[in-house]
């Protein structure tokens, strides 16, 4: 699917047609930088590398930094492939803007990194209801109750729903609906909330409709 990359700014609300107030997510969307073209002839299929955010020199290394110099580009904090691009369209080096590809009304799927929550019980993490106050178990109110150990099966299956680490995986929010384009500001204002903190990199992915 063809897309861009961006940065999650905040939250906000606008107001529609009706009156009613619509939360949504700005994005600071591109503009991106064509690094490499993939064809179908060279490497089998037809693709856009494209770079986002700008990186420091001294923290790339020798074949990232040749790569980029090649494309005549500078370095990148953020590089991803996307396909369904027409590739006889772009050159290497040009500018993808976020009104090139992205209108108001389109629905899109965003992909991030989810917050980083840490070590958390199972009523964070996995939304447990706890158990009961009285009757002497005072000190059980957060607690997962049995994980069904016994003398048969005599151990925890796999996947069982415990306490452990909880976020900074990769989420992707599908069928969201873009509310606003600001292009002169690369604004991207999409219905609702993305993953991830603030200032975090997305992959905003415009979803075909037939």
């Amino acid at each position: 699917m063809p897309g861009i990359l961006g940065k999650k700014i905040g939250m906000t609300n606008v107001f529609d047609e009706t009156g009613e107030a619509v939360p949504c997510t700005v994005i600071e969307a591109g503009p991106c930088f064509v690094a490499q073209i993939k064809t179908k002839e060279r490497d089998g299929y037809e693709a856009l590398q494209l770079g986002f955010g700008e990186a420091k020199e001294r923290l790339v290394n020798k074949p990232t930094a040749g790569h980029y110099k090649r494309a005549g580009v500078s370095a990148k904090r953020l590089l991803r492939e996307f396909r369904d691009f027409d590739t006889s369209k772009f050159q290497l080096g040009a500018e993808v803007k976020v009104d090139s590809i992205f209108a108001k009304g389109d629905i899109v799927s965003v992909a991030g990194t989810s917050k980083g929550r840490g070590f958390q019980g199972v009523v964070k993490r996995h939304h447990f209801g706890g158990g009961f106050r009285t009757h002497g178990q005072s000190d059980r109110e957060r607690a997962p109750g049995s994980i069904g150990s016994s003398s048969f099966p005599s151990r925890v299956f796999k996947g069982m729903r415990m306490a452990g680490r909880m976020g900074g995986e990769r989420v992707t929010v599908k069928n969201l609906r873009i509310v606003q384009v600001i292009p002169e500001s690369n604004l991207l204002l999409v219905r609702g909330s993305v993953p991830g903190h603030i200032n975090s990199y997305v992959e905003i992915l415009k979803e075909h409709r037939g």
